[in-house]
């Protein structure tokens, strides 16, 4: 479908503004005009019941982390929460709102963890912090009041690619025990040679996927070999008004020191070998997002792994819309639906009526 209405008047007023695209402006400069976005967008700050700053120990240091927790005693499921912003931007403020409205639906305990941003900190140092802090928690679970058995991993954009790549050192390293994944719009492939839409081969259909898989096994090459389909849902992938190809490239370009990193699964998860073992996943995604292909790509390569996922498409929406429930209804909607996913995957008791979500 076209743009969303909602989507539409944002779009205009950010050109009446003349609101210059963040990748346009120093690093300082769009880490404040990030936050100040974020906090226009997010709607009326919600209370929790208890709200603190601490620290946990990192790989290269203390970390910061934003304790949410709701009114309860005892040990809480804790989501355990990777704010986006490219791995450039963003902080433990810019999710605050999130994490607020996801400790009050679900009702659960959040942290947040402040991660090390590049370019001062490229690729692997925040996949070794945000790891190295949920593991942090897991192990010292008292100290926080966190149930180690319900501990589920989530983010947007930069954030879910954290997330994802997580869950995979988890496996590997043999913790800790993940009860989910929460991934919004996430990156999963890093690669700068994605084909753009016109000159793909044959649509991202459930077909097109099918024949990319068998191309790359026919002729013996490597999952990252592969080639890749863009459905052109994008209307305009240069509208500098909106989150676009250049947005990406750039945001990479700070987080990759080394343009080789891309082929590491820690940076794009999508070309790990094996996904199989990996916790149940919520995969959000927007229509009108140059990250929606490669977020439903992973989506299936994990359903595939026999990994239980649940895939949800917001049609006209954009990226940065579930950030942003004071300006996109489809952003509060997709905040309950992860609400409901963290109840599902915690064992806790559903509402009286289930929220409506996105496209299955």
């Amino acid at each position: 479908m076209s743009l969303d209405p909602q989507v539409v008047a944002y779009r205009a007023a950010r050109a009446a503004a003349g609101i210059p695209p963040l990748y346009t402006q120093t690093l300082a400069e769009a880490r404040a005009a990030d936050l100040a976005a974020i906090r226009a967008g997010g709607g009326n700050v919600e209370p929790v019941h208890e709200v603190r700053d601490t620290t946990v120990p990192g790989p290269a240091g203390d970390l910061r982390v934003r304790v949410h927790r709701p009114a309860g005693d005892g040990p809480l499921p804790t989501l355990v929460y990777f704010f986006g912003g490219g791995w450039t931007l963003g902080s433990v403020e810019t999710a605050d709102g999130i994490c607020r409205r996801l400790a009050n639906a679900t009702p659960c305990q959040v942290v947040t963890v402040g991660y090390r941003l590049a370019p001062e900190h490229p690729f692997p140092a925040a996949v070794l912090d945000c790891h190295a802090a949920t593991r942090w928690l897991a192990e010292h679970a008292v100290d926080l009041g966190v149930d180690p058995d319900r501990l589920v991993v989530g983010g947007d954009s930069a954030g879910g690619n954290l997330a994802a790549a997580v869950t995979l050192l988890a496996r590997a390293e043999g913790g800790p025990r993940l009860a989910g994944q929460l991934l919004v719009y996430p990156n999963t492939d890093q690669r700068a040679d994605r084909p753009r839409p016109g000159r793909d081969a044959y649509p991202a259909t459930d077909a097109g996927l099918a024949r990319d898989a068998g191309l790359a096994r026919d002729a013996g090459l490597a999952r990252d070999a592969a080639p890749r389909a863009d459905t052109g849902r994008v209307a305009d992938e240069q509208d500098l008004l909106l989150f676009n190809r250049h947005s990406v490239d750039w945001y990479r370009g700070h987080y990759l020191a080394d343009p080789a990193d891309a082929a590491d699964p820690l940076a794009s998860p999508l070309l790990a070998d094996d996904l199989s073992g990996l916790p149940p996943a919520l995969v959000v995604t927007a229509e009108h997002d140059p990250l929606c292909d490669e977020g439903e790509r992973y989506a299936q390569r994990l359903r595939e792994a026999g990994v239980p996922v649940r895939a949800s498409r917001y049609p006209g929406m954009i990226h940065g819309f579930f950030a942003m429930p004071g300006v996109f209804d489809a952003g509060r909607r997709a905040q309950d639906e992860a609400a409901a996913f963290l109840r599902e995957v915690f064992g806790l008791p559903a509402p009286v009526a289930a929220p409506v979500g996105g496209e299955r």
